[in-house]
């Protein structure tokens, strides 16, 4: 049954995009890192002329190293470069008892997600609804796509 949830959660995303409705981001608790330059790059992953820069808390890094679970306050930013610009931010931010603002079947641990465009300001133009749907795939993985790469980073950036 959780599994049909999902399933018709992403086609209604889909389907809303399809039609042209206006689809917006929610309101939630992600904030843009304070400090990006403290955030460590660990894997770049290229899709044609998109170049994606992915970072993440040494505190991070160092639980996923222990087999431990990913601290509250943990931030995860993909850096989404367009002609080698940045144009714009994807931000997973995890904190205590964050799953709890959603409906059991649209949890995503504690992880809640956020666009922001180049300037830091929040991108509602996009929906956050399909991240958290997309990455409730990877609950076997923290809801990470990059956990694999999180666990080799050897200090040298993983492509």
């Amino acid at each position: 049954m959780k599994i049909l949830r999902k399933s018709i959660a992403l086609a209604a995303a889909i389907l809303v995009t399809l039609t042209g409705y206006p689809v917006r981001a929610e309101e939630n608790r992600v904030q843009f890192p304070p400090d990006l330059g403290a955030l460590v790059h660990y894997t770049t992953v290229r899709r044609g002329d998109v170049t994606e820069h992915i970072m993440t808390t040494p505190d991070a890094l160092e639980a996923v190293r222990k087999g431990q679970p990913i601290p509250d306050g943990t931030h995860f930013v993909l850096v989404d470069y367009r002609d080698s610009k940045v144009y714009r931010y994807f931000v997973m931010q995890k904190g205590k008892d964050w799953g709890k603002d959603y409906d059991e079947d649209r949890r995503t641990d504690d992880w809640q997600f956020q666009w922001f465009w180049a300037d830091k300001s929040v991108n509602m133009d996009e929906n956050t609804a399909r991240c958290q749907s997309c990455h409730s795939s990877r609950s076997d993985s923290s809801f990470l796509y990059t956990f694999d790469a999180l666990g080799a980073f050897d200090g040298k950036v993983f492509e």
